[in-house]
C-alpha cells in the first residue's frame, strides 16, 4: 500500500472500547458522573479563588491556574468519547485529531510545569516564611504560569508537527479512545524509532526537570518541618503539602507509565485505562483532594454561600 500523508484523510476512526460493547455502556454511566464531579469540583475551586479574598494568594492563584487546566484537558476528550460510547459513529475528523493532539499534549506539558512551580511555592512558604510575599511577588506568579503554558504548548506544537509529517499507511483506525501520540505512531509505515526517540528525550525533560524541583523543594521542607517541636504546626504543614503531594503521585505515576515505559511492557487495553486515569480520574480527584480537610476552602465556600455571614 502506497504511504499516504494524514491530510489526505477527511476523517480517522478511534476504535476506542468497542470490543467491549457490554463496557461501553457501564463506561458511559461512569465517565458521564466522573466528567459532571470535574466540571463542578474544578469550577468551584476558581469561582471560590476569584470571589473570596482570603483565597487570592499565589497557592490558590497556581490552584485555580490547575484547575482551569483540568477542566480543559478533560473536555477535551471525555464529551467526544462519551458521544462514542452511546454510538456506532466513532469517527474524527483529521483536523479534530490533530487539534486534539495538539490540546493534549500542551495542557499534559503545562500540567508537568505547573506542579513543580507549586511545589516551589510551599517551599518559599515553608522555607522562607519571612520573604515568602518578596519571592512569590504576584507579577513572578504570573510569570512563572505564563512560562508554564508557554513551554507546554511550544513542546505541543513542535511533537504535533513531526506526528502528522509521518507518512500513513492508508490506515486510518486509531486503537484508543483519543489522539495520542503513540497509537498515531502505530499507523506509520516508516520507521519511527527516531520519532519516539525524540518523544522519549522531550518527555524524560518535560516530566523530570519539574520532577527534580519538587524533589528539591520536598527535601529541603521536610527538613524544616522536622525542626518544628509543635506537633500541631507538623500536622498543618504536612497537610498542606500533602495534598499537592498525592496529586503529584497521581499524575507522574500514570504520565510516567504512559509515555516513557516501553510500550511492549503493558497491554494496549491497559493503556487505555492508563489513558482514562490520566484524563478524567485525577482531574477529577484534584479539586477533593486540595479541598479535603482544607479550613481554608470551607470557610470560603460558606462565606460565599451564605453572604460572609460566617466569620474567620
Amino acid at each position: 500500500m502506497d504511504p499516504k500523508n494524514g491530510s489526505s484523510f477527511t476523517s480517522l476512526i478511534l476504535l476506542g472500547f468497542s470490543d467491549q460493547p457490554q463496557l461501553e455502556r457501564v463506561l458511559f454511566v461512569v465517565l458521564l458522573i466522573f466528567y459532571l464531579l470535574t466540571l463542578l469540583g474544578n469550577t468551584t475551586i476558581i469561582a471560590l479563588s476569584l470571589l473570596d479574598p482570603h483565597l487570592q494568594t499565589p497557592m490558590y492563584f497556581f490552584l485555580s491556574n490547575l484547575s482551569f487546566l483540568d477542566l480543559c484537558y478533560t473536555t477535551s476528550t471525555v464529551p467526544q468519547l462519551l458521544v462514542h460510547l452511546r454510538g456506532p459513529d466513532k469517527s474524527i475528523s483529521f483536523g479534530g485529531c490533530v487539534a486534539q493532539l495538539f490540546i493534549a499534549l500542551g495542557l499534559g506539558g503545562t500540567e508537568c510545569i505547573l506542579l513543580g512551580v507549586m511545589a516551589f511555592d510551599r517551599y518559599a512558604a515553608i522555607c522562607r516564611p519571612l520573604h515568602y510575599t518578596v519571592i512569590m511577588h504576584p507579577r513572578l506568579c504570573v510569570l512563572m504560569a505564563s512560562a508554564s503554558w508557554f513551554i507546554g504548548f511550544a513542546n505541543s506544537s513542535l511533537q504535533t508537527v513531526l506526528i502528522f509529517l509521518v507518512p500513513l499507511c492508508g490506515r486510518n483506525k486509531i486503537d484508543h479512545f483519543f489522539c495520542d501520540v503513540a497509537p498515531l505512531l502505530k499507523l506509520a509505515c516508516v520507521d519511527t524509532t527516531v520519532n519516539e526517540s525524540e518523544l522519549f528525550f522531550v518527555g524524560v525533560i518535560i516530566l523530570l526537570i519539574p520532577m527534580a524541583l519538587i524533589t528539591f523543594s520536598y527535601g529541603r521542607i521536610v527538613r524544616v518541618v522536622l525542626r518544628i517541636k509543635s506537633i500541631a504546626g507538623q500536622r498543618k504543614v504536612f497537610g498542606t503539602c500533602g495534598s499537592h503531594l498525592t496529586v503529584v503521585s497521581l499524575f507522574y505515576g500514570t504520565a510516567i507509565y504512559a509515555y516513557l515505559l516501553p510500550s511492549n511492557n503493558h497491554s494496549q487495553n491497559q493503556g487505555k485505562f492508563i489513558s482514562l486515569f490520566y484524563t478524567i480520574i485525577t482531574p477529577m480527584t484534584n479539586p477533593f483532594i486540595y479541598t479535603l480537610r482544607n479550613k481554608d476552602v470551607t470557610s470560603a465556600m460558606k462565606n460565599v454561600l451564605y453572604g460572609g455571614c460566617d466569620s474567620r
